[in-house]
């Protein structure tokens, strides 16, 4: 229910829950990236992504679009959160085409990408925060699959068919794994993502955060996308990483926290502060 003046609305989540800590936690760039290689092993979803996305002509642009909507979707009214569903679906519903190496036709919005990409997000989110060394306690990681189910169900996903639990998501993962396959088009986003569109003074650092992105993703994954980057699925490989996304986490957690705090978030603490 929304709520009243008397009665600030928390959204979809709030502030005690888990997705508040882990959507805020500077681990969530980290998290971003991964979720793009994962979701890329999808030849359909890739398709999608390929056929109607400006990730390639305007890739900041379609960064800050998804950091909108995510951020809309966890520190936003309910109201506000049911309006950016909605808009993603209007897109989603209206999508079709052909995948070209199989020449199987998908839609975009057809339950199981939406599910495939879903899935990708939380399981990526979550592993990020975990391994860059953010906190979770007994229970914390099965909250928030759970608290995700309601982002699911946002964008047309039944929630009956959405892993709530951390055991459920990895059941979800095995399941799917057959369908999985790196195509010519995961790889061009692998390579956009390990060397991306920034000026020559920072490529270093956007190489660096790309190759730590890539190192969180669990085995199976790195192992789906073939030589050289299939060397990565070497257990010796998960420890590097691991350590430079904690890196990464402490460097940021060192700006003051007005610096690191998305201004969606800050509009959500003052629409629930007391004095509001």
């Amino acid at each position: 229910m929304l709520g009243s003046m008397s009665t600030p609305d928390p959204g979809l989540f709030g502030p005690g829950s888990v997705t508040w800590r882990v959507a805020e936690d500077p681990s969530g760039f980290l998290g971003g990236v991964r979720s793009l290689f994962l979701s890329a092993l999808h030849p359909l979803a890739m398709a999608g992504v390929a056929q109607f996305s400006a990730y390639r002509s305007d890739p900041w642009g379609r960064l800050a679009r998804t950091g909108q909507y995510l951020a809309t979707v966890t520190f936003g009214t309910t109201e506000e959160a049911r309006r950016a569903g909605d808009q993603v679906r209007a897109i989603h519903d209206r999508l079709a085409g052909i995948e070209p190496e199989s020449g199987r036709p998908f839609r975009v919005g057809d339950p199981d990408l939406v599910r495939w990409v879903h899935c990708s997000e939380v399981d990526s989110f979550l592993s990020a925060y975990e391994r860059c060394g953010g906190r979770l306690g007994p229970g914390d990681a099965d909250a928030y699959v759970a608290e995700q189910v309601r982002s699911a169900e946002l964008v047309g996903l039944d929630p009956a068919t959405v892993p709530a639990s951390r055991a459920a998501l990895d059941d979800y993962f095995a399941q799917v794994l057959p369908e999985l396959r790196a195509t010519a088009e995961a790889h061009r986003v692998a390579r956009f993502l390990l060397v991306p569109p920034v000026p020559a003074p920072l490529l270093p650092a956007g190489t660096f955060l790309g190759a730590t992105a890539f190192g969180l993703l669990p085995r199976w994954a790195r192992g789906l996308y073939g030589p050289p980057l299939s060397l990565t699925a070497n257990p010796v490989a998960d420890l590097p990483a691991g350590l430079a996304g904690r890196m990464v986490r402490s460097a940021v957690l060192l700006l003051p926290a007005p610096v690191r705090t998305s201004p969606t978030r800050r509009a959500a603490e003052r629409r629930l502060s007391p004095a509001a």
